[in-house]
């Protein structure tokens, strides 16, 4: 069966993305991730995880696919063995030191080359695999083609949803070059994201955009990832897991993601087609247009403005609901389940600390008479008419 992996930016996000349908999660710890920004896990965070999982079941990754300097490594010893000692499920790393640090210490850890490798071949993928990797997290400039020749012989993971790097495998050097703030070892400015502008040498102060929009001018940056329509061809290739981009992304999009993947996957699985609620729960959140990647060849080209048809405003917990978003009495609202069953409820007066109010804000922790609500339900607006 193809596993469903998500993202896990912190603890919060992993017990949605395993409420929402997540078969196995990935995170990052304080050390030697690629995404210095997020908001990581202590190692008693990473234990908690590691429990959270596998009560219901389930797998969770530690990513260290930072590149290391010498000086790093007794650091990384130590942080190999607490982690030994913790258990994750595998450990996803692209230094071959620290693959030969991980084999030394944790031998029986289980091994994932990341995509930071960028493995794009049957020899490389083998390679790895002798050195005693368990699985290899494709380059994401494989064509299908490619995909399937390695995912015969190979243990292999596709990225099929989320932004990407201009590098696409993510080695890319433009941070570091004007900032000083390496991607390479979690640092990532996020530079192509940046406004850039054409000059031309004999006319000093002229600007010309390339593309724009009301937010700017994106030429280095891709649009995002969505492989929805190719699931089938990606699970009849033989690929073993399928994930999902986004440790630095809400609970709102990890959640919303992780279901439109695990309803099309369970689809697929009983013979039937994608539901269309896959696609509508995709464009609900915020993106850039979608684009295939390289999975058919030159990615088309598209423009970088965010689209999305509902904005997040609260999550429903044990004893209260937990506001996002200032949310109204009389305003129509859309509850998401962690089952996927949505519909429209007429805000009702809600309490706060006893005393009844009209509008709430953000932080706020208010209680409000709802028809029975599943804990982890996302209450969600719609924008501009979008329909249930």
């Amino acid at each position: 069966m193809t596993e469903l992996l998500a993202p896990a930016g912190t603890l919060e996000k992993l017990k949605f993305a395993l409420a929402y349908g997540a078969d196995a999660v990935y995170l990052a710890g304080e050390h030697f991730g690629l995404r210095a920004q997020a908001g990581n896990f202590a190692l008693s965070e990473v234990e908690e995880g590691v429990l959270l999982a596998h009560r219901k079941k389930k797998k969770l990754y530690v990513v260290v696919n930072s590149y290391l300097f010498d000086e790093e490594y007794p650091q990384l010893e130590e942080y190999v063995a607490n982690l030994r000692d913790i258990g994750p499920d595998a450990l996803i790393v692209s230094d071959i030191g620290v693959l030969e640090t991980v084999k030394r210490i944790a031998p029986n850890m289980e091994l994932h080359i990341s995509t930071q490798a960028n493995t794009t071949s049957l020899r490389a993928a083998q390679a790895w695999q002798r050195l005693g990797a368990t699985r290899i997290v494709l380059a994401r400039e494989l064509d299908l083609a490619k995909i399937r020749t390695i995912a015969k012989a190979v243990e292999t993971e596709v990225f099929v949803h989320g932004a990407m790097c201009m590098a696409y495998s993510g080695r890319c050097i433009l941070s570091a070059y004007l900032t000083g703030r390496s991607a390479n070892r979690g640092d990532c400015t996020h530079t192509c994201r940046w406004r850039f502008h054409l000059t031309e040498e004999t006319r000093e102060g002229q600007y010309m955009p390339v593309e724009e929009d009301e937010r700017g001018t994106y030429i280095l940056s891709p649009g995002d990832l969505c492989l929805l329509d190719s699931l089938q061809e990606l699970v009849e290739a033989g690929v073993a897991s399928l994930k999902i981009e986004g440790r630095m992304k809400s609970v709102h999009y990890v959640a919303v993601t992780t279901l439109a993947y695990r309803l099309a996957l369970d689809a697929l699985q009983n013979g039937l087609p994608i539901p269309k609620k896959s696609f509508e729960l995709v464009e609900s959140v915020s993106h850039r247009p979608f684009t295939t990647g390289f999975l058919y060849g030159k990615p088309p080209e598209s423009s970088q403005s965010y689209l999305s048809t509902r904005d997040f405003v609260a999550v429903v917990e044990e004893d209260h609901i937990a506001v996002r978003t200032a949310i109204k009495t009389g305003e129509t609202l859309e509850i998401l389940t962690p089952e996927g069953k949505q519909h429209l409820i007429t805000w009702p007066v809600m309490r706060k600390n006893g005393e009844e109010v009209y509008e709430a804000h953000p932080n706020w922790q208010v209680q409000a008479d709802l028809p029975p609500i599943p804990k982890m339900s996302l209450i969600r607006r719609v924008i501009g008419g979008a329909s249930s």
